[in-house]
């Protein structure tokens, strides 16, 4: 079992704006000098004594921290369930959540949990840095406190934000539509297929007609998450036998086929035929685009337009971050072939047009 931290409670207002909680695990943002001087993880007081200024946004903040902070290179399915049910223990208690965490598997975080959290009406917002919070320059300060900010507006006494979402560089991008792009710039993210939800500036400019809207639900927790899955990318002078190895490997369940441009695939007969096996036995097979832009259309050109034949979903405008973790969802949580593919053909959580 994955070990948690007691819950630190800052109650820093008699009546507050909003009562958000942090739920850190670690990565670049919550990093400080050690007393050697090296870049070591810190807790959550350090990290609050490198930026006072959250002390001043009417919030009071509670931090429930892993026992041992991770880079998130490190993530696995168990981190995942452990934020989540975290979220569901505490959902009542809070206004919102917010998750400090590395960006280099972010938006599969992100992605993974806006599938396990269903009804969600609260924000669920990750935010990390490229830069330690120590540093002069770093952007750990700007993407904590305005992402504490977000965490906590309301309109109408109801949450603005409803979904899990990624505030980074002063954009706030819906979860499960954003991709890692930058590793050495501060715009880290970008969602090519769905608008910006809110831009910071002087004031937070919330983007109205993309944002989901309030509802009365009730949240509903599903952990269970299957991780017999590969990415089969395609690249010229991919041969029959690492396909063939791939696809009949007896252990995999699902197969993300990250094809060219608009879904296209070699049309050689191997290849269709091979497709078409892993189908017949079974296997989920999903088609999305390399490109981080654009969707996938079966039968745009000749190239697709045997794979609806085959059986080979179309995986329409899916990131290959929000593909993998909603094929893993769709697998543990769905025994009959039948609901996965519905699952994985449908928008459950915006993830795809």
């Amino acid at each position: 079992m994955l070990e948690l931290k007691p819950i630190q409670h800052f109650d820093l207002f008699d009546k507050p704006k909003a009562n958000i909680l942090i739920i850190y695990t670690g990565g670049t943002l919550g990093m400080d000098y050690d007393e050697n001087g090296a870049l070591a993880p810190c807790g959550f007081d350090q990290i609050l004594r490198r930026a006072p200024v959250a002390k001043e946004l009417q919030i009071n903040l509670s931090v429930i921290s892993f026992e041992t902070p991770i880079d998130s290179s490190k993530v696995e399915l168990t981190h995942w369930q452990r934020m989540a049910e975290v979220i569901h223990r505490h959902y009542d208690q809070f206004d919102g959540f917010l998750i400090l965490h590395g960006t280099d598997t972010m938006a599969y975080s992100a992605s993974a949990l806006s599938f396990m959290l269903d009804g969600l009406n609260k924000p669920v917002i990750f935010t990390g840095a490229q830069l330690p919070i120590a540093s002069p320059r770093s952007d750990a300060r700007e993407n904590l406190v305005t992402s504490l900010e977000i965490a906590s507006d309301k309109k109408n006494g109801k949450p603005i934000i409803t979904e899990v979402c990624i505030f980074f560089n002063n954009v706030l991008l819906r979860g499960n539509r954003s991709k890692k792009v930058e590793s050495e710039r501060f715009d880290a993210f970008e969602s090519e297929n769905y608008p910006v939800l809110a831009k910071a500036g002087i004031a937070i400019e919330y983007q109205w007609s993309y944002l989901k809207p309030f509802r009365e639900e009730q949240l509903k927790l599903s952990v269970a998450l299957d991780p017999a899955i590969v990415i089969l990318k395609l690249f010229p002078g991919l041969n029959l036998s690492t396909v063939e190895h791939i696809i009949k490997a007896p252990l995999v369940k699902g197969i993300i086929l990250e094809s060219y441009g608009a879904g296209n695939v070699p049309h050689e007969k191997w290849f269709l035929d091979l497709l078409k096996s892993g189908v017949d036995t079974g296997k989920l097979i999903l088609n999305i685009s390399q490109c981080n832009g654009g969707r996938v259309l079966h039968g745009k050109y000749q190239t697709s337009g045997a794979l609806d034949s085959i059986g080979v979903l179309s995986g329409a405008d899916l990131t290959t971050e929000a593909a993998t973790t909603k094929m893993m969802y769709a697998l543990g949580r769905f025994s009959n072939p039948t609901d996965s593919k519905m699952c994985l053909t449908t928008s459950i959580r915006g993830e795809m047009n």
